[in-house]
């Protein structure tokens, strides 16, 4: 089983000639610890391949488990099953956080947080790696749901692919603030700021067969999103 604890003490990844952000530098950044962070706190990351010479993104669920990047899926999907025989990937990871007004069209922007990796994605076999992953993968989703459900059997395991990503060709770009404006356009009579945005998880709502007798465990009941905010907030 391949070793998946914490993640390397290298503090700054070198970036490569693929992931040096060329446009806005100053807006990137190469920390492993804010790499991290970045992939921690999102549900959903897009997966970038090829098949036949012909380009496809696919949206999936994510976890990060030391310095690799998981995805999972059907057995029988195309993309896993390209992906897994060492095509090239690229793994996308994008928070929008705000919306930013500005005084003329050119300088209204977008407030966010991103992360690009590259690299060869590898099939999962070992069958307690996998097992982790899939529990890293629920937990990360909803944190303690692994020990409160029916865990998977050898047929629905067999039926999952998982794909391990390593996350060293990899860059962030982050924007923050308010607009950016001509200096003659800040006289203009024009409103001008950000508008924050946020994800919120709304209450729980219960399976239309689920016994009503069944008690909604405090991890669902007081759920918050993976560094966002959860019901009632």
């Amino acid at each position: 089983m391949r070793a998946m604890g914490p993640p390397r003490s290298l503090a700054r990844i070198t970036p490569t000639a693929r992931t040096r952000v060329k446009r806005l530098p100053k807006r990137a950044s190469y920390d492993r610890d804010v790499i991290n962070a970045l992939l921690d706190t999102a549900l959903v990351c897009h997966v970038g391949f090829a098949i036949d010479g012909q380009p496809y993104v696919i949206p999936t669920l994510q976890v990060r488990l030391g310095d690799r990047l998981y995805i999972h899926g059907s057995a029988a999907s195309r993309m896993l099953g390209t992906a897994a025989a060492r095509t090239p990937v690229a793994v996308t990871v994008t928070h929008i956080d705000g919306l930013v007004m500005a005084r003329s069209a050119f300088h209204h922007s977008v407030n966010y947080r991103s992360v690009v990796i590259l690299g060869i994605a590898t099939l999962v076999t070992d069958h307690a790696e996998k097992l982790a992953v899939m529990k890293g993968l629920l937990d990360h989703v909803a944190p303690g749901r692994w020990d409160h459900i029916r865990q998977p059997n050898e047929k629905e395991l067999d039926a999952t692919s998982v794909l391990s990503i390593p996350i060293d060709e990899v860059s962030a770009k982050l924007r923050s603030g308010g607009p950016i404006d001509d200096e003659a356009d800040y006289a203009l009579p024009v409103w001008a700021g950000q508008i924050p945005l946020t994800t919120t998880a709304l209450a729980p709502v219960a399976d239309s067969r689920l016994d009503p007798s069944t008690p909604i465990p405090t991890h669902l009941s007081e759920y918050r999103l993976p560094g966002g905010r959860g019901a009632g907030t």
